[in-house]
C-alpha cells in the first residue's frame, strides 16, 4: 500500500509530466497545396510552410512513406560521394578552355527544366524538388506538392514554374535569408478562379461533356515566356491554348486558342510580337494590342503562319541582337527566319539525327539540344548572316531536354588568353539521363568536330559519377527513358 502511494505521489507525477514535455515532439508533415516553403531543407514556421525539401543536409524521416521506401530515393548516401576523385572546388578557375567543365548530378529523375540568373542555377526534375545551385554547389531548394516543373523562367527575383497539373507557381526568396524560398502565388489565383466560376459565360468546352473556366489550363503547362517591358507572362499548354498573365497582380488577361494540337513552345519578340510552336507542325506569329478597357486587357491577333509541316515544332528562340527567329522541330532541323526582312525564310540548320527538343540564343551563338543526346553550337557570321556549326557537345546518356546560356563571369586560369576567342559563354544542359552538364564555349572559337565528356572534369553535387549510369537510366531501361511511355514526341508530338 505504501509503494502504491509513492508511485502516485504528486512529486512523482510532476516528474513524469516534466519528462513527457521534454520529449522530442513529432511534427506531422502536410501535403496540402498551401505548403510550399523551405529553409535549407527544413520547414519554416510560416503559414505556407512546405513538406521538407529533400537534401543531404536534411535526411528524410524514417517513417514508412511510399517515397522513403522507393529505390529511387535520392537522399540515400552514395559511396561515390566519399571518393577521393570527387572535386568540389570552383571549376571555372581551372579545367578545359572549351568543352565540358562539370556535371551537376542528382539521381532523382529526368531533368525537364532549368533557368540561370546571375550566379544561381535552378533545375526542375521528375522529383518534387526544385534545386538551386550556386557556384556549381547545391545551395538550397524548395519543394512543390504537385510534382515536377516542365517550364521555368525568372524575373525580378521571382521564379515562375509551369507544372504538369496545369498550374503556374510563383516563388520568391526571403529578404532575410537567401536560402529560403516561399510560394507567393499559384495561377490562377483562387479568388479569380472562384469569381470566374460564378459566371456561366466564363466556361469553355475543353473535351466532350467537360467544361472549365477559361482562365485555367486544364492540361500540362509546357512553356513559359516573359515580356518584362509590358509586365506580362505567357504560358503555353497541352490544352492548345496560350494564356496571358499580368505580373503586377497575376490576373489572367486573355486565353488564346492558338493551335490545333498541344502548344510546345512560346517566345516573346520585339514590337509586341509573340511566337508559338505546336505539335500540329506550325509556327505562328501574333501581335499584341492593349485594349481600352478599364482593366487594361490584351488582345492578340494572328499575323501569319511561318511554318506548316508534318513535324512537330518543339522549341522557339528569338535573337534580339540579329533579329532572327529560330524554331526547332521533331525532324532534327532548326528553321530560321529574318524578322528584319519581313520574316524572309533563311534556311535550316541541320546537325541532329533526331528531334530538336530545346533552343537557346545568346550573342551570335545558337545552341540546340536533341533527342540524339547531343548539343550543336552554331554561330551566325557577321558578314552575310550565314551560320557556321562551331562544335557538337556530347556526353549526355539521354535526350537533352532543356538548355540555357549565359555570359561567363569568371576568369580562366593563367596560361590561356580566352579573350582571343571573343565573347565567352557558359552553357547549361539538362537531360533525361538525370544530370545537368556545364559547358564552356567561345563565340569566335575555331570550328571543331566534337567536344565530349571524355576529358578530366569536376563532378559537382551529391550522386554518382556522370560516367557511371545505373542500369535502366538510359534510353532503353525499364526504369529509364521509355520512348513510348515517358517521351511523347514520337507519339503525339508533345514535349
Amino acid at each position: 500500500m505504501t509503494n502504491l502511494k509513492e508511485k502516485n505521489s504528486p512529486r512523482r507525477l510532476k516528474n513524469k509530466l516534466i519528462n513527457l514535455f521534454r520529449a522530442e515532439p513529432i511534427i506531422p508533415q502536410s501535403n496540402s497545396e498551401e505548403d510550399d516553403s523551405t529553409h535549407n531543407g527544413f520547414s519554416t514556421s510560416s503559414s505556407t510552410a512546405s513538406p521538407d525539401y529533400l537534401s543531404d543536409m536534411n535526411p528524410p524521416s524514417t517513417s514508412p512513406s511510399p517515397y522513403n521506401l522507393s529505390p529511387w530515393n535520392p537522399t540515400m548516401p552514395s559511396p561515390f560521394t566519399k571518393s577521393p576523385w570527387v572535386t568540389y572546388g570552383g571549376f571555372f578557375d581551372e579545367g578545359p578552355s572549351t568543352g565540358l567543365v562539370g556535371s551537376l548530378v542528382r539521381e532523382e529523375g529526368h531533368v525537364y527544366s532549368l533557368a540561370a540568373s546571375d550566379d544561381l542555377l535552378f533545375t526542375g526534375s521528375e522529383s518534387k524538388n526544385i534545386r538551386v545551385w550556386k557556384n556549381q554547389h547545391e545551395f538550397t531548394g524548395f519543394k512543390c506538392s504537385s510534382g515536377f516543373a516542365k517550364a521555368m523562367v525568372i524575373s525580378n527575383g521571382k521564379i515562375f514554374t509551369g507544372h504538369q497539373d496545369g498550374k503556374i507557381r510563383v516563388w520568391k526568396v526571403s529578404p532575410k535569408d537567401p536560402t529560403v524560398y516561399k510560394r507567393v502565388a499559384s495561377l490562377p489565383l483562387m479568388k479569380d478562379f472562384i469569381k470566374s466560376s460564378i459566371n456561366p459565360s466564363n466556361y469553355v468546352e475543353v473535351r466532350r461533356h467537360h467544361n472549365t473556366v477559361w482562365i485555367r489550363h486544364f492540361d500540362a503547362v509546357s512553356c513559359l515566356s516573359l515580356e518584362e517591358e509590358a509586365g506580362l507572362l505567357y504560358s503555353g499548354s497541352w490544352d492548345k491554348t496560350v494564356k496571358v498573365w499580368r505580373l503586377s497582380d497575376f490576373k489572367c488577361l486573355e486565353s488564346i486558342k492558338a493551335h490545333d494540337d498541344a502548344v510546345n513552345t512560346v517566345a516573346v519578340g520585339s514590337d509586341g510580337l509573340v511566337f508559338t510552336g505546336s505539335a500540329d507542325g506550325t509556327v505562328k506569329v501574333w501581335r499584341r494590342e492593349m485594349t481600352k478597357s478599364k482593366g487594361g486587357d490584351t488582345r492578340h491577333m494572328l499575323v501569319r503562319t511561318l511554318l506548316q509541316g508534318e513535324s512537330a515544332v518543339t522549341s522557339i528562340a528569338v535573337s534580339a541582337e540579329s533579329g532572327i527567329l529560330y524554331a526547332g522541330s521533331s525532324d532534327g532541323k532548326v528553321n530560321y527566319w529574318d524578322m528584319n526582312r519581313r520574316f524572309a525564310y533563311g534556311g535550316a540548320l541541320r546537325g541532329h539525327k533526331m528531334a530538336v527538343l530545346c533552343l537557346a540564343v545568346s550573342g551570335r551563338l545558337v545552341v540546340s539540344g536533341s533527342a540524339d543526346k547531343s548539343l550543336c553550337v552554331w554561330r551566325r557570321e557577321k558578314k552575310g548572316g550565314a551560320h557556321t556549326k562551331v562544335t557538337s557537345l556530347t556526353g549526355h546518356e539521354g535526350p537533352v531536354k532543356c538548355v540555357a546560356v549565359e555570359e561567363e563571369k569568371y576568369q580562366v586560369g593563367s596560361g590561356f588568353n580566352f579573350r582571343d576567342w571573343g565573347q565567352k559563354w557558359v552553357v547549361y544542359s539538362g537531360s533525361l539521363d538525370r544530370s545537368v552538364k556545364v559547358w564552356r564555349v567561345a563565340e569566335d572559337m575555331e570550328p571543331q568536330l566534337e567536344l565530349n565528356s571524355r576529358t578530366p572534369t569536376h563532378v559537382i553535387g551529391a550522386g554518382r559519377s556522370p560516367l557511371h549510369v545505373p542500369a535502366g537510366t538510359g534510353t532503353d531501361g525499364p526504369n529509364g527513358w521509355d520512348l513510348l511511355r515517358n517521351w511523347k514526341e514520337h507519339g503525339n508530338k508533345r514535349v
